[in-house]
């Protein structure tokens, strides 16, 4: 597998994400939504496309990874994607890359949210495991993971309180 079609795939779906996460934003700002205290949205915009990058560019100066190697980056990417867009439909127009609080909002209880607190987390850390796996990166890969990985804790609690401030009112 060619490192520039792992890039397309990646990338692409980061366009498409994004986009969708723009447009939840526009219609969660309309109910009223306001952005959650100390959320590092600044700072994960761009650690995150930047963590793919670094690992497609270590990928680039070693050799592919074996073809067992290669299988399971795919294996692991489809089971992230198929979390992450899980949660993605489940919360409808609540999921956006921010941290938005909308006043009188519902607690999503339906799809991968009976399970678990944070899917779509879980999935950026299958994502990132994969890619590393896929572009052979060994030493970008395990530690931008575990570098974004202490990113999304942070945000998680933010997240949280902003749950919390939801459950409350």
């Amino acid at each position: 597998m060619s490192l520039v079609a792992i890039a397309l795939v990646v990338f692409g779906f980061l366009l498409v994400e994004a986009r969708r996460a723009a447009r939840h934003e526009r219609a969660q700002r309309a109910r009223g939504g306001i952005d959650a205290a100390g959320d590092v949205y600044a700072v994960m915009r761009l650690a995150y496309p930047g963590v793919f990058l670094a690992m497609l560019v270590e990928g680039f100066l070693r050799h592919p990874p074996a073809p067992l190697v290669l299988a399971a980056g795919v294996a692991l990417f489809a089971l992230a994607k198929a979390l992450k867009w899980w949660a993605i439909v489940s919360l409808g127009s609540a999921w956006t890359f921010r941290v938005i609080v909308v006043p009188g909002a519902a607690l999503v209880e339906s799809g991968p949210y009976r399970y678990l607190r944070h899917p779509n987390y879980i999935a950026v850390v299958g994502e990132l495991v994969a890619v590393a796996l896929l572009s052979g990166a060994r030493v970008t890969g395990p530690f931008l993971t575990a570098a974004f990985t202490a990113l999304m804790l942070r945000r998680v609690v933010v997240e949280n309180r902003a749950l919390d401030a939801i459950l409350r009112r």
